[in-house]
């Protein structure tokens, strides 16, 4: 099992990829989301956020997780939904007992499934109106596990809630979209392997995030057992957003990033530090829902030569 822990180890020793901080967008600015409606990473993160989204989206990632792991994901996002899968894989390791002595190659394989639901009073009308504005959301999570010769499978469920507040100004600084996230993790399911039987670990995460100025954005996540995520993004103009991080638990990751929007295509990288080496994420998201096609082939008709 060390070689699973080495593998799953940003930012901390994980069970399953699900442990894994996910996503490029998000990671760039600390891994924190829990409180983001404006992502379709939200599907990550707070299943409530997705209430929030514009239409259907398409997005994937790779990363070489510690340069030990190829990690990656597909996910289809649309209006108050979205699905995922995730792949995490490690290829043959060379395997040594106690004395030294090689007892062959093993590899470990996870991958994950998630599907999630997030619903508002704009969106579905049987939730009732309230005087701030809020979301709600369901994930239920599913994984297949191989580590040489063993197999394991389980699932595992989380709801999320959202809320928004008015828009406030202070002294000339304007703050916006002002939003709180809950997510009560792991609520049940368990992790079976071929002669043990895990549960997964309940998790109570609260997140913030706020606009200052049209342009800066700073968020916070906080989790029950002592972690902290802290981001900020600046966007200096439209199509470019800069990012950079801290993700406290366990060793402490920094992490930076950057996103370039062309016209719906959306392109991001992110990178986070950890005493086994850094990991590089780079990732392509087409939002179908601000795509243009022709403006597209004209500013690459301007780029390319």
């Amino acid at each position: 099992m060390l070689v699973a822990a080495s593998l799953t180890a940003l930012p901390q020793t994980a069970v399953t990829v699900f442990e894994i901080t996910p996503g490029v967008t998000l990671l760039g600015a600390g891994g924190a989301g829990l409180a983001r409606s404006d992502t379709p990473e939200a599907l990550y993160y707070n299943a409530a956020g997705l209430a929030g989204s514009g239409g259907i989206s398409f997005s994937s990632f790779y990363s070489s997780h510690l340069g030990l792991a190829n990690y990656s994901a597909f996910a289809l996002t649309f209006r108050s939904a979205g699905v995922a899968i995730l792949l995490l894989g490690s290829g043959d390791i060379d395997g040594y007992d106690n004395s030294g002595a090689s007892t062959g190659t093993l590899s470990y394989r996870n991958t994950g499934f998630v599907f999630g639901f997030g619903a508002s009073p704009d969106t579905m009308s049987f939730l009732p109106q309230l005087p701030i504005d809020y979301a709600i959301g369901a994930r239920l999570k599913a994984v297949t596990a191989r580590l040489g010769e063993g197999n394991g499978s389980g699932f595992a469920f989380d709801l999320g809630a959202q809320i928004g507040l008015a828009d406030m100004s202070f002294a000339g600084l304007t703050i916006g979209d002002i939003g709180f996230g809950l997510v009560l993790g792991n609520l049940f399911g368990t992790m079976n392997y071929d002669a043990t039987q895990e549960a997964f670990l309940m998790e109570f995460r609260m997140g913030a995030t706020a606009l200052f100025m049209d342009a800066v954005r700073a968020t916070l996540d906080m989790n029950l057992s002592g972690s902290i995520n802290v981001g900020l993004s600046y966007e200096p103009v439209p199509t470019l957003e800069l990012r950079l991080g801290v993700i406290s638990q366990g060793p402490t990751s920094i992490t930076a990033g950057i996103g370039v929007n062309v016209e719906g295509v959306l392109i991001d990288y992110a990178y986070a530090s950890h005493p086994l080496g850094g990991s590089h994420r780079v990732s392509l998201t087409l939002d179908f829902s601000a795509l243009d096609v022709a403006s597209l082939t004209n500013s690459l008709r301007r780029i390319l030569p």
